[in-house]
């Protein structure tokens, strides 16, 4: 049989599926589907035994990958007509997700936090950059490697996971602790640096061919970088405000999800045509967003993104593990491994307590920090691209790079338990960042309409912290404009209620005016917390107590509210002690609310008049008296 003929099972097989296998569409359509459903079997079993979900995305890629997808393609023909792993447009996709990761990690940080980050980022992150690019240039050269492959490899391999580190840490809730702040300003100097790295392999592929060329190669490269991320951050403080202002008017979340995505794509093309990375131009897309107060929105928008495509990234990366190179080389490629994860370790702990770190925070600094990162893989092939180093170099190094990368969550966890057991000898835990304590014991006020402010008055009075959340895009600007921490969004989705801190809220007061919000808040902040203190606004009686049944501490119904302020007066004008005044008019609130949270809903009719609520509640407390 004609060798370019094919196998017959196969030939049937595409062309059975030809709709959809045609050109690059072939890896996409079905990548979609065996992705999907490799997700949905693999990662439940993972989360199931409390393994990160991290390491199920790695082994699916393990398995749709050369070694075991491409075995099977021989034994079963048809397979090769399921071959995702060839398709480009797949590895462009995944490539999104640690585009998605930086501009969610550019949203966290404001410029004031990036101020009050700089010792460790700049201090901590570059000190840690430096010395392992060259520990580790210095093995290489050992190893008998080029002084020009030895740099490249050298500055690959410093830099560690932020797609790997960030959602182990978080599924460890460890992200907020002294460890988590200092490995989140480790990873924030190493995205930092990728761009110069990338420069530097250019001087040095010149520098091969001739050091003048290189060195002026590496200048002109610096040009339309400059330029770049001058048109990034000049024309994003001008442009991206005035953009959501638009799309928050619009009031349609599918008009600001085009928005939030429209800003990554561009950004991160803006500085890909500079000759950066797509992920440099997306963080510092998210950096200037971050001073809006669309952030928590935003971040609400792409997060199902950022989690669907870094899965997809994992995939790709678990794909490029040949395990015939391991089988092939083990003392080789272990030992990088090993090596490369010890080596970067031994230097970051004692950088870490040179900082200040404690003996617990160094260690787990040190164990997530070690291997290396996916970077290193963009790194590292464009190096080979530039005739800096051999291909079967860069790919051995390739594969020990990922299988240090499975060993993340690993670390975490023996670095959890090892700082457990420093803890139990005595040395104190540092749980919580210092930038992070003003964010806890916050009220939380939704709406900033006359109600609001007058909340808002009384809560600054008693110096009692808070934030503002508001739908409208005016309000939330006249709220900062008067120096209030205000967010834009919907207080009734839980995601919202996440990211702006519901788990830490002292309390949750809702005083916007339609009851059918109003109820929807409600319910949605009592599902996610049973303890916090809700004090709502009510329309009447009815509403009020329907609020207490969603499971409102507290609902004020405005009408009630208003005739109780009228008799207060009115008792006072007359000459009625102040005091007796108080008494009876706290005393009648509290009738109300026994009434409303013990009385069955029949107890008071929708529209009821205040006078028949009244006569109501004083039979429902004669009641009470006689023990009925």
């Amino acid at each position: 049989m004609n060798a370019s003929v094919g196998h017959p099972v196969t030939t049937i097989a595409k062309e059975a599926f030809a709709p959809v296998l045609n050109t690059d569409a072939q890896g996409y359509y079905i990548f979609i589907i065996v992705f999907l459903l490799a997700s949905a079997v693999v990662v439940p079993i993972f989360q199931r035994f409390k393994v990160s979900s991290v390491l199920g995305f790695l082994l699916i890629g393990v398995l749709l990958g050369p070694d075991v997808m491409g075995r099977l393609e021989k034994i079963w023909p048809v397979l090769d007509a399921f071959d995702v792993m060839r398709s480009h447009t797949v590895h462009q996709l995944a490539e999104l997700g640690v585009v998605f990761l930086l501009f969610t990690i550019g949203l966290e940080l404001t410029f004031e936090r990036l101020k009050s980050m700089r010792r460790l980022v700049f201090g901590l992150g570059a000190l840690q950059v430096a010395l392992c690019s060259l520990a580790l240039t210095g093995l290489f050269l050992i190893m008998g490697q080029s002084i020009v492959a030895s740099i490249a490899l050298g500055m690959a391999i410093a830099l560690s996971s932020t797609a790997v580190v960030i959602p182990v840490l978080a599924d460890r809730k460890a992200l907020k602790s002294a460890s988590g702040r200092s490995v989140f300003a480790v990873l924030l100097a190493q995205d930092i640096a990728v761009a110069p790295i990338m420069i530097t392999v250019v001087m040095l592929a010149g520098g091969a061919a001739g050091a003048a060329g290189g060195s002026l190669g590496g200048l002109l490269a610096l040009i339309p970088a400059l330029v770049g991320m001058g048109v990034l951050v000049v024309g994003g403080r001008w442009l991206l405000r005035p953009l959501f202002n638009t799309v928050a008017f619009s009031n349609s979340r599918e008009l600001f999800m085009a928005a939030c995505l429209l800003c990554v794509l561009v950004a991160g093309q803006i500085s890909v045509m500079a000759g950066l990375s797509m992920g440099l131009g997306a963080f510092v897309a998210g950096v200037l967003l971050a001073e809006t107060e669309y952030r928590r929105e935003i971040e609400n928008m792409v997060e199902p993104f950022k989690g669907l495509l870094l899965g997809l990234f994992f995939v790709t990366v678990g794909a490029r593990l040949e395990i015939t190179a391991v089988l092939d080389q083990p003392a080789l490629v272990l030992g990088l491994a090993a090596g490369l994860i010890l080596i970067k370790a031994a230097i970051i702990y004692p950088v870490a307590r040179l900082f200040g770190m404690n003996n617990r925070s160094a260690i787990e600094t040190a164990a997530v920090l070690g291997p290396a990162g996916e970077f290193a893989f963009v790194i590292i092939d464009q190096a080979i691209g530039h005739k800096v180093l051999s291909a079967d170099l860069g790919q051995t190094v390739i594969v020990a790079s990922i299988l240090s990368l499975f060993a993340i969550p690993f670390l975490a966890a023996a670095a959890g338990r090892l700082s457990k057991s420093i803890a139990k000898s005595g040395e104190a835990a540092t749980t919580v960042a210092p930038e992070t304590v003003s964010e806890a014991d916050k009220v939380i006020v939704v709406g900033f309409g006359r109600v609001g402010e007058l909340v808002i008055d009384m809560l600054r009075m008693h110096q009692i912290e808070f934030l503002v959340i508001d739908i409208n895009p005016q309000v939330t600007q006249r709220a900062r404009a008067a120096g209030i921490e205000a967010w834009y969004g919907d207080a009734s989705m839980p995601d919202f209620l996440h990211s702006i801190g519901i788990a830490r809220a002292r309390a949750v007061v809702v005083t916007v005016s339609n009851p059918a919000f109003t109820d929807k808040v409600v319910q949605a902040v009592r599902a996610m917390r049973e303890d916090v203190h809700i004090i709502a606004r009510a329309r009447d009686a009815s509403h009020a107590q329907r609020l207490y049944q969603m499971g409102a501490t507290d609902a004020v119904p405005e009408t009630i509210e208003a005739s109780l302020q009228l008799a207060e007066n009115t008792l006072i004008d007359l000459g009625v002690p102040m005091g007796l005044v108080l008494a009876s008019v706290h005393e009648r609130r509290d009738v109300f609310r026994k009434m409303f949270g013990i009385r069955k809903p029949e107890a008071i009719k929708p529209d009821m008049p205040l006078a028949a609520v009244a006569l109501a509640m004083a039979e429902n407390h004669a009641a009470e008296k006689r023990g009925v």
